[in-house]
């Protein structure tokens, strides 16, 4: 039973980072992409609004 012991945190580490990796790719793009690009293109107007005031 100890290679069950040995085994079992990378097995579950690699299954989060698989289900995170696949997260992110999914959220790329699509309708999300738009509101994301509006939202930082507003991040970087405020800002330069911010300098130049």
């Amino acid at each position: 039973m100890d290679y069950v012991s040995a085994l079992l945190p990378p097995v579950v580490m690699a299954v989060l980072f698989i289900s995170v990796i696949r997260v992110i790719v999914k959220t790329q793009g699509g309708t999300n992409k738009a509101k994301e690009d509006a939202a930082v293109d507003a991040a970087l107007k405020r800002t330069e609004a911010a300098r130049e005031g």
